[in-house]
């Protein structure tokens, strides 16, 4: 496991309150990663950084904002002040928000792009920035979704961003690998959170995990591996 160690990195988790973000903080701070937990729900994150420091780690709490520039660089200068550069990025924040092509609206599309895409770019900017002028490398993982490698029906807006995150990513490894920067994606189908449980409890969220091969959700500790793997050097 010292292959996997990450012993001396800063990682930053956004969207860190809840779900996929909540575990990969722990995943980081269990491999030594000092971490920072960014969410807008500020009074999670605080729970969260009390289980990482009980269990020996180290984390910060970072109100953010992913679709605020400002908050944004608030949250990288509290990394660099409370522990050092952020050389690991989770970029994990984002929104679900099923839509019908007929039925939706530029407010839905609004909304959707600027939290799922927009945000995946505007925070690996500010991240990639700062290692090139600290003259470090460093790992960037924007999580995308199995929806963004092929349709999913009622998705469009979401699927859509997706896609975009998978080709910014490809674009990003592209431009950042002379810089000793990596850049991989994430395309997690449906895992277990608090945000889609009482979905899978009902008739329909039955009726879907029946079709789909696994016939069952994901579980979180399936995408441990993955992370630290591209995480660690």
């Amino acid at each position: 496991m010292d292959n996997f160690s990450l012993s001396g990195r800063v990682a930053l988790v956004t969207g860190a309150s809840s779900g996929l973000g909540e575990h990969f903080a722990k995943v980081l701070a269990q491999a030594g990663a000092r971490v920072v937990v960014g969410a807008r729900r500020v009074d999670r994150l605080h729970s969260l950084v009390n289980a990482i420091t009980q269990s020996g780690g180290e984390a910060l709490a970072a109100a953010m904002d992913v679709t605020d520039a400002d908050s944004i660089s608030a949250a990288f200068d509290a990394a660099e002040t409370h522990f050092d550069t952020v050389d690991i990025l989770v970029n994990n924040a984002g929104v679900a928000a099923p839509s019908r092509f007929l039925d939706g609206d530029e407010a839905g599309w609004d909304f959707t792009m600027d939290t799922n895409l927009k945000a995946v770019w505007r925070v690996a900017q500010e991240a990639a920035r700062r290692l090139v002028k600290a003259q470090r490398g460093g790992s960037i993982i924007n999580v995308a979704s199995i929806l963004g490698l092929q349709p999913g029906l009622d998705q469009t807006f979401y699927a859509t961003a997706k896609a975009g995150v998978v080709q910014l990513t490809k674009t990003q490894a592209l431009e950042l690998w002379r810089k000793n920067i990596r850049v991989n994606a994430l395309c997690p189908g449906y895992f277990e959170t608090e945000l889609n449980s009482d979905f899978f409890q009902t008739d329909k969220g039955k009726s879907y995990l029946n079709r789909i091969p696994p016939q069952r959700l994901g579980q979180l500790d399936e995408l441990s591996g993955p992370l630290l793997l591209l995480a660690s050097e």
